[in-house]
């Protein structure tokens, strides 16, 4: 099995500000929105080198999209950023009708999505966001793994055309993704090659499902590790091909198990190919306070829950 090492660590929020401020030195259209929260998103250096570029929008989010829409009506190419609660729960109204329904060239970039938020606790641990992105006709939802892709999904978001919302987070990570490796929505990136089961996982529990995968080997089992990265639209090619040859899938995501990841896998399972399924994800409950490190492992988004799930569905066969 293709064994995969950290190249070091470093937050996905990171590489959404180092892909905007690339986009910024390559495509004059590209500008930058933001709900007070520049830090946070790591515009910083965008912002620095381009300021006319850049739209503070205070703690409007509503507004901010709104001024997206007509940015994006004009010709630009809007990065609107905020944390993934305000970015999707609180203007779910005018991201359906200004962005979706109108098909404007929006790009939503959400960070300190997820249960790794952390400390900040339930109220803003978003987990239901791509659930809700993903049912919008005309959305396109990406989810990267690391500072490497994520940098690379922001530049191909900016080529896209149409709606995009791009989700990241907030906590140091492992980089494993190769910085040169190509990026294309709606195409899965198979990690491993196995036969046993496959993975597919996307956000920070790929590299959860990578380990995962080192320890089943060590059991006998063969695992398919997938980064389904673009959750729509969603490499149903790739999917039907590896579970052909497996018979047996574990969905990995931090998410809720309703609407996420696991949920689109199943779906085309069940209309294409039927096969065992078990799901990683948060099971209808909201989070907590608490480290990331401890939120993972209390609420089962671990590599032992990987394993596990893995030793279940193949039982299943």
């Amino acid at each position: 099995m293709k064994k995969f090492v950290s190249l070091g660590n470093k937050d996905t929020r990171s590489g959404f500000g180092a892909g905007l401020y690339e986009l910024g030195k390559t495509n004059p259209n590209v500008v930058a929105l933001c709900a007070d929260l520049i830090g946070s998103l790591k515009m910083d250096d965008f912002i620095k080198e381009h300021p006319e570029r850049f739209f503070q929008a205070g703690i409007a989010e509503a507004n901010m999209i709104g001024v997206s829409a007509g940015l994006a009506v004009s010709g630009k190419i809007p990065f609107a950023g905020t944390f993934a609660a305000f970015a999707t729960g609180r203007v779910y109204d005018q991201i359906r009708q200004s962005v979706a329904y109108s098909n404007t060239n929006v790009k939503i970039a959400a960070s300190h999505a997820g249960l790794t938020l952390g400390e900040d606790g339930a109220t803003h641990q978003m987990m239901e966001d791509l659930g809700l992105m993903k049912m919008l006709p005309n959305m396109t939802v990406i989810n990267p793994c690391d500072y490497n892709q994520t940098k690379a999904a922001t530049i191909a978001a900016a080529a896209w055309n149409g709606p995009v919302y791009l989700r990241f987070g907030r906590p140091v990570v492992p980089i494993f993704i190769p910085e040169d490796q190509e990026f294309v929505i709606g195409k899965a990136l198979q990690l491993t090659e196995g036969t046993d089961v496959t993975i597919f996982a996307t956000g920070h529990l790929v590299w959860k499902a990578l380990q995962a995968a080192e320890v089943l080997e060590q059991k006998g089992i063969s695992a398919e590790v997938i980064n389904i990265h673009t959750i729509k639209p969603l490499d149903e090619e790739a999917i039907l091909r590896s579970v052909s040859k497996t018979r047996a899938v574990v969905t990995a995501e931090e998410h809720f198990m309703n609407g996420g990841l696991g949920d689109s896998v199943a779906q085309v399972l069940a209309r294409k190919h039927p096969a065992p399924l078990e799901m990683v994800a948060v099971n209808d409950t909201f989070g907590e306070s608490g480290t990331p490190e401890q939120l993972m492992v209390k609420y089962g988004l671990d590599t032992p829950n990987i394993v596990e799930a893995v030793q279940k569905v193949i039982a299943r066969k």
